[in-house]
């Protein structure tokens, strides 16, 4: 064996001549190689050549296969050289497919249409068949040596019109079914000039047993009655690579709407973790078999650990489990969707960054193996003389140092698929060689069993699920599934990493969810994620019941980074008008995709915050911060796609305001709380009042309808001019002039109090100092003290009599000392003195208020500290009370220091 490269291909100085491949064509088709224009051979330089090729003499058939002998040539030549980066490559080569493939396919419905007539649909429209491109085709990386899978489908039955003189019809099956015998003569027979691509049909429905092509129809009822968990995944980068006029007309869309809801559920979907890795381990075992007694086969850049498939595998389970929520991972080429689940936080920039790298030098590797001798294979030569071939084309001294860089990223690739792909390995004691159960393998462990690593409550809650019908209608894996689950909850709670309370509330959470296998998938992939859930369900009660109603949210325990953000409106509405585009892209963007798209975005950000928060990361405070901000941009987002899907809308932006009250306008929204807003508008269009009206009705029914992901907010209008009975959209100027008391109708008090906790939150921006002037204005209008101050307690007793409390006890809000006394009394300070004190006027909440006041010198030294902190603890008392689903009367001992201190300020502004 020689150690350095052929010494004639280096003095020539085109690496490319090593190889025996280019050697060959070079001796045989010296004559025809300028046919194909210089540089990288596009679309059209393709179709040129092939018509240069015609011209010489020869057919179809024997022009094709030598337009792809110089294809590969230049490649090589590009390639090895350097001049060709990854993409140009692997572009070109499916190019090559589509052209050939479209250029076969006119010359076979030609023929055939000469002996059957045009295969017609029921309506007379000519049928259409569609060359499906699967795998590497599909996604547009098709290596230099590689066959193509394909799957032939045609649009309806029907019949052909039958010949010129209207004989010989046949059914559209048929004919289809000849012109893929046709197909694979023209493509994937070998003649004396070789052939253009090795074809696989092997992915079609029923696979060799199946016909060669299918119906849409058949296809359909294929995918949803007998697909496997393997076929998603081939079918996601499926796509139709011929006929090109079907691409550009836009017919093979049809196909899209069939495939796209089989590869991609409505749910996080990791049941396809253990099918994946089934998968791979078959292929992993059938290597092995290949290399058995054959030791060089196992340097399989492809196949072995650490190659190619495994890079693969790794982004498609990713794309294929959150597909179906986060449609703009929706992507075939992998190197894109890397990036795609790094900006999704599915992994980290660097993780994602380290793949592709990988991904691109074994693809490189992959295309040397293949330029030496045009072999089908990824399997690393044994010649000396081969392996420093490979290593000069990619740059490397020697093949010592390639070898070292190949292992570098082989062991990168390995680890990240061995940590996607281990969360089901089997905890101390589970089923295995070691337990004590002795159970009959880990599918068939039973309950009984599983129970003796429970005492107590625990064992007697589990212990019911013997008879339950849930349970026992769990398939075997499913079965097998949950009892892993069980013991490896054993295991924690032995451990004191988990609370007993948390497995009782997960027994209660988990038990009407065992029909949604992908559940119970996901806890056991994910152990991590589900450490994290027992301990937000040990902590409170609440969580438990808003898992229930949307337990897809749980996947967002996984993000490794959830304790140490905070939630990012921008990055919100981002991501969301993101998966927008996505869904625009097949054709998926109705309402009420859109709608449950806002919906299940709005579920998961109130999870994480949801988590924060029983972990103690946020303060009350910043809980209510968040959760207020999280309301300002679902609006935001829903008034955009609300006015672009308006079919009156007049103008290219609404000329409307949201303005916000209550706990929305004071930003103290918590957990579940309805939206207090009024509609403003500023448009002098003779039909604006009809136009606006119709807008914030498609608002409102977009944030409340319940679809099947639920709802987002209740939306109250009640505070808008004139209550209930006025109009649901007003202009600013009647707004203005009824909160200001100009003309008949005005506003009464109590409207001005809530005007206090009032403040623009989105829309129209030159209404927002219009605004807040009125608010100004409102606020710090001259007030009768007496009026004012009999006004606000009459509201203020009716409010208590309307929430009685028990008299032993005292209730956080509604009792004297409690909240809401809080609440009136800043309402009176602001309403009387901001026009003396204007920074009483500013919208900062009550904390803020009573400090102010004092400084202001309208609460005694103390007094207002006193009271701010006594609210700040009766706010953090009944946030953590509703959590734990507790009431919010407690015994008044608890709270008597605090009550104290609210009282001393009711007393000093009321007198009472």
């Amino acid at each position: 064996m020689n150690d350095a490269p052929n010494s004639k291909a280096v003095s020539l100085g085109h690496l490319s001549l090593y190889s025996r491949f280019v050697q060959r064509l070079h001796r045989r088709y010296a004559d025809v190689l300028p046919l194909l224009a210089p540089g990288a051979p596009t679309r059209d330089s393709l179709n040129a050549g092939f018509a240069a090729l015609q011209a010489t003499g020869l057919d179809t058939g024997a022009a094709l296969r030598v337009l792809r002998q110089l294809t590969l040539e230049r490649l090589a030549q590009l390639d090895c050289s350097g001049q060709a980066p990854l993409a140009v490559v692997t572009h070109v080569m499916t190019w090559l497919a589509e052209v050939t493939l479209d250029i076969a396919w006119q010359q076979v419905m030609a023929d055939l249409d000469v002996l059957h007539g045009a295969p017609t649909k029921a309506d007379g429209q000519r049928a259409e068949m569609w060359i499906v491109g699967m795998g590497k085709l599909g996604a547009r990386e098709l290596n230099v040596s590689s066959d193509i899978d394909l799957i032939y489908v045609y649009d309806q039955d029907g019949e052909t019109l039958g010949n010129s003189e209207g004989r010989n019809k046949v059914s559209c099956q048929e004919y289809f079914t000849r012109a893929v015998k046709r197909m694979y003569a023209l493509i994937g027979d070998t003649t004396e000039h070789g052939f253009v691509f090795r074809v696989d049909l092997a992915l079609r429905p029923n696979g060799n047993s199946g016909p060669s092509v299918v119906s849409l129809d058949a296809l359909e009822e294929y995918l949803l009655v007998q697909g496997r968990e393997w076929e998603r995944f081939a079918w996601m980068k499926s796509r139709v690579v011929a006929p090109r006029s079907a691409v550009v007309n836009g017919t093979a869309q049809a196909l899209r709407a069939v495939v796209l809801p089989f590869v991609f559920r409505r749910y996080l979907d990791y049941n396809v973790f253990e099918s994946l890795r089934t998968l791979h381990q078959q292929i992993r075992d059938h290597a092995a078999k290949r290399s058995a007694g054959h030791p060089e086969r196992a340097n399989d850049v492809k196949l072995s650990r650490g190659g190619i498939r495994e890079i693969e595998f790794t982004v498609q389970l990713l794309q294929v489990v959150r597909g179906g929520q986060f449609p703009e991972l929706r992507t075939r080429p992998t190197l894109d969707a890397l990036q795609r689940m790094a900006k999704a936080g599915l992994m980290p920039q660097a993780t994602a960054d380290a793949l592709g790298a990988a991904y691109v030098f074994l693809r490189q590797v992959e295309h040397r193996i293949q330029y030496l001798d045009d072999q089908q294979t990824h399997v690393l030569p044994t010649r000396d003389d081969d392996l420093a071939w490979i290593a000069q084309t990619l740059g490397y001294e020697d093949a010592c140092a390639f070898l070292s860089e190949l292992d570098a990223h082989r062991e990168v690739v390995a680890q990240e698929f061995d940590t996607l792909l281990g969360g089901d390995r089997e905890c101390k004691g589970c089923n295995g060689k070691n337990s004590k159960n002795g159970t009959n393998g880990r599918e068939h462990a039973e309950l009984d069993a599983v129970l003796t690593d429970f005492d107590g409550a625990v064992r007697a809650r589990l212990a019911q699920w013997a008879d339950n019908p849930r349970v026992q209608a769990l398939r075997d894996d499913a079965r097998g599934r949950l009892m892993r689950l069980l013991q490896r909850t054993a295991q924690w709670l032995g451990e004191g990493r988990i609370s007993e309370v948390a497995v009782l509330r997960m027994a209660d959470w988990i038990e009407p969810l065992l029909r949604r296998e992908s559940y119970l998938a996901l806890m056991l992939e994910r152990p991590s994620v589900y450490e994290r859930l027992l301990r937000l369900l040990g902590a409170a009660k609440w969580p438990a019941r808003y898992l229930l109603q949307h337990p897809g949210v749980i996947d967002e325990l996984a993000g490794g980074n959830l304790f140490d953000t905070r939630f990012d409106a921008a990055e919100f509405e981002a991501e969301l008008q993101a998966r927008r585009v996505a869904l625009q892209r097949t054709g998926e963007d109705d309402e009420e995709s859109l709608m449950n798209l806002l919906r299940r975005a709005h579920h998961a950000e109130q999870f994480r915050t949801l988590a924060r928060d029983v972990e103690g990361v946020l303060t009350v405070e910043q809980v209510a911060d968040d959760l207020s901000a999280l309301a300002d941009a679902v609006l935001r987002v829903t008034a955009r796609w609300c006015w672009d899907r308006l079919k009156t809308r007049h103008r290219e932006n609404p000329a409307i305001a949201i303005i916000g009250y209550g706990k929305l306008g004071g930003k103290e929204l918590g957990y579940g709380s309805d939206l207090d807003i009024v509609f403003v508008y500023d448009d002098e269009d003779e039909r604006a009042q009809e136009i606006y009206a119709a807008y914030v009705r498609k608002m409102i029914n977009w944030m409340t309808v319940k679809t099947a992901d639920g709802d987002i907010y209740e939306i109250d209008t009640a505070l808008r001019p004139n209550g209930n009975s006025g109009l649901l959209v007003t202009r600013f100027e009647a707004y203005a002039d009824y909160q200001q008391q100009r003309g008949s109708n005005t506003a009464w008090t109590w409207e001005h109090q809530a005007m206090t906790r009032a403040r623009f939150v989105m829309g129209l921006q030159s209404l927002a100092p219009r605004f807040d002037a009125v608010r100004n204005a409102v606020i710090s209008a001259p007030r009768d003290a007496l009026s004012l101050k009999a006004e606000i307690v009459a509201m203020r007793e009716r409010v208590r009599q309307g929430h009685p409390v028990k008299a032993d006890h005292f209730d956080v809000k509604h009792s004297p000392g409690g909240m809401v006394d809080v609440e009136f009394a800043m309402q009176y300070l602001v309403l009387l003195h901001a026009a003396a004190h204007p920074e009483l006027a500013d919208n900062v909440g009550n904390i803020a208020l009573l400090q102010r006041a004092e400084k202001a010198g309208l609460l005694p030294t103390g007094t207002g500290q006193a009271a701010a902190n006594a609210y700040r603890e009766m706010r953090r008392l009944q946030h953590r009370a509703r959590l734990n689903e507790e009431p919010t009367q407690v015994d008044p001992a608890t709270l008597s220091a605090e009550r104290d201190a609210v009282l001393a300020v009711w007393q000093w502004v009321m007198g009472q």
